[in-house]
């Protein structure tokens, strides 16, 4: 299979956020990926310290030039992560815009990162671009329940209303939305987050539920493995959502389950895992993210 990834993301020297979180995974399943950094630092700033460069709008237009002018810009796949600010943010758009005229089937697979738990950790001025011109651009979506509460303007307080935001999100253009994670209550009691998942493709429609263990740990990079794998493994099974996302979600499992055990080893009974323990064990889960052994089942609506 020749299916190349245009991913536009962060960069991290050390450990896994951004492209580093993606590409690794993406080129196991297959897949040959081109990657834009949108920052360039030592380090995800869950650290004490970091430095680094943040890419301009002017310096993305010209990385983009360059791939244009040698006639190499068709993409199969554009992969978006955290982007900080709208001129940024509003190239990517201008960029995903030709290479949809480029390859009319090409899939934007879209982490619309604005914030969560009710916060936003991006400037507000960054939701009119993602909800009106980002969004209506997407092939996949994933947001978290608060992104798809601001990119709606409609609050999820149960599974009905869940449903009925996914579908306003189609609505904005998306076939395929994936809400990672929301504050519904688990059937399997408080251990257990909630993840929603809507595709509709030739007039089929599916939606599915999910219920994933809760892990007293805060890792970085999650998210965007997450969008990756979603990337791949609808790829493999584009209609069948339940299928890509019980792979992706139990590459995320076998991921987070290697990191913790690892992470506790080096920190010890006593002491709390520091954010360099905590760093994704991709390269030890390789075999994991080629052939994720099932752990955790979606239920169809």
């Amino acid at each position: 299979m020749e299916c190349r990834v245009l991913s536009i993301q962060s960069h991290v020297v050390r450990g896994y956020v951004g492209n580093k979180s993606a590409t690794f995974p993406l080129q196991v399943l297959g897949f040959e990926v081109d990657s834009i950094n949108s920052v360039q630092f030592s380090n995800h700033t869950g650290y004490d310290h970091w430095k680094g460069q943040v890419l301009t709008a002017e310096e993305l237009n010209v990385l983009y030039e360059g791939i244009k002018l040698n006639a190499v810009n068709r993409y199969d796949y554009i992969l978006t992560g955290y982007s900080r600010d709208t001129s940024f943010l509003s190239t990517v758009v201008d960029i995903i815009q030709e290479l949809k005229n480029i390859n009319p089937k090409l899939v934007y697979v879209c982490d619309p990162v604005m914030g969560d738990q009710g916060a936003m950790y991006v400037p507000e001025s960054l939701l009119p671009v993602y909800r009106d011109k980002v969004v209506p651009l997407a092939d996949i979506l994933t947001p978290n329940q608060f992104e798809a509460e601001l990119l709606t303007g409609r609050k999820i307080n149960t599974e009905d209303d869940a449903v009925e935001v996914m579908e306003l999100l189609h609505k904005m253009g998306p076939h395929t939305v994936v809400l990672t994670s929301t504050d519904l209550p688990s059937k399997n009691g408080d251990q257990f987050l909630v993840a929603l998942g809507s595709q509709n493709i030739d007039g089929k429609s599916q939606k599915i539920r999910m219920e994933i263990p809760k892990v007293d740990a805060v890792f970085v990079g999650t998210g965007d493995l997450f969008a990756a794998m979603l990337l791949a493994w609808t790829h493999h099974h584009p209609k069948d959502l339940k299928a890509a996302c019980e792979k992706t979600v139990s590459v995320m499992h076998h991921v987070i389950k290697r990191t913790i055990s690892y992470a506790k080893d080096l920190s010890g009974p006593t002491e709390k895992p520091s954010a360099a323990h905590l760093e994704l064990r991709m390269v030890q889960s390789k075999a994991d993210i080629e052939n994720p052994a099932i752990v955790l089942e979606a239920t169809v609506l």
